[in-house]
């Protein structure tokens, strides 16, 4: 069944699709339409939906949800989501899977409501306190954003963690169809959970561990499932042309400019490629290093004054990596983009 919806309610169906048992949120603009589309649709299904009274009290329920191992998400952004970081930090040190959908909007600060891609750093290095990972996917399309929602609560219980869809302003506001159908989910059992079974009596769900000695081998144990996943999991859409005059390089809202941007060019006799990371961590650092050849000039291009562009500097030691940012709630033009690329193949000329 076709649908025309909004980013942000694609969330929800998304979630729907997947099984998610319980939603716990707080609104916030420009997150708000998953709070009001999970009100409407989750109640009628026998689904837990409940507005809390702050974020913090939001991301706590989840811990307490995901803990009796229900499929359990919230949604947020910028400040919501900053408020949530402890949380989340707990989350992740008790191994528990959940969602967490953060719209980005500018900031620092209250910033305003327009589109920005500046909570990179908090989301994909870790904004909560300790030595942890989550599993980041980043949609460029409505229809991504629905497909990457049903992926992530299978990512999330299959690895036991945290997973972030991190979209932002446009995509949550922009309407697009997506195709609605049942979609298989690999639903794992949660043998480790505390319910009301009485077998889970002596389960015990828990990021503490007194012993110094206990702790170390928890905190390794962690990075040894961190590095399964960096080798299995991280993924990113390849578009243009198979040996490119200069690489393109953004994701979300900016990675499908790019894409244009890379048909705009070959009109104009200019071969391009576009890297898009569908999942920021893990970093697909290994696809950059198959597609950018010695001398090739990378463009990147997001909604910051450079956060992402570390990463994939981090993934072509050596290489050149220009960034070009908008910041405040700007997105760049289309002629903008095809400007700084054909700009920065001139500068690698003149090098």
């Amino acid at each position: 069944m076709k649908k025309l919806v909004k980013g942000n309610e694609a969330v929800v169906i998304g979630a729907l699709v997947a099984g998610c048992d319980a939603y716990y949120g707080y609104p916030i603009t420009p997150a708000s339409e998953i709070a009001h589309a999970a009100s409407e649709y989750f109640l009628p299904l026998g689904k837990v939906f409940v507005q809390a009274e702050c974020e913090i009290g939001a991301i706590n329920m989840v811990f307490g949800s995901a803990s009796s191992g229900l499929r359990t998400m919230t949604a947020s952004s910028g400040p919501g989501i900053s408020l949530k970081m402890e949380g989340i930090s707990y989350l992740a040190g008790a191994e528990l899977p959940c969602v967490i959908v953060d719209v980005q909007r500018v900031g620092p600060g209250l910033g305003n409501i327009g589109p920005e891609q500046s909570d990179y750093y908090q989301v994909v290095k870790g904004g909560g306190h300790g030595d942890y990972r989550a599993i980041v996917l980043a949609p460029a399309s409505v229809e991504e954003t629905y497909r990457m929602t049903i992926e992530a609560f299978d990512l999330a219980d299959k690895w036991r963690t945290p997973v972030f869809l991190l979209t932002d302003a446009t995509l949550g506001q922009m309407m697009e169809p997506i195709d609605v159908r049942q979609e298989p989910t690999q639903r794992s059992e949660k043998p480790w959970a505390l319910d009301t079974k009485p077998e889970s009596n002596n389960n015990l769900v828990t990021s503490i561990y007194l012993d110094f000695d206990d702790m170390e081998v928890h905190i390794n144990q962690l990075h040894d499932k961190y590095q399964q996943i960096t080798d299995s999991e991280a993924k990113a859409e390849v578009y243009g042309a198979d040996v490119p005059d200069i690489v393109l390089t953004g994701y979300g809202i900016t990675g499908r400019m790019l894409r244009s941007a890379v048909d705009l060019l070959k009109d104009q006799g200019i071969n391009a490629t576009l890297v898009r990371p569908q999942t920021l961590w893990p970093f697909p650092t290994k696809v950059y290093q198959q597609v950018v050849k010695s001398g090739v000039p990378v463009l990147s291009v997001e909604l910051s004054r450079g956060q992402f562009v570390e990463d994939v500097r981090l993934s072509l030691p050596g290489h050149s990596v220009k960034h070009y940012g908008r910041v405040g709630g700007n997105l760049p033009g289309l002629d903008e983009l095809v400007e700084q690329a054909k700009l920065c193949l001139e500068e690698a000329k003149n090098v």
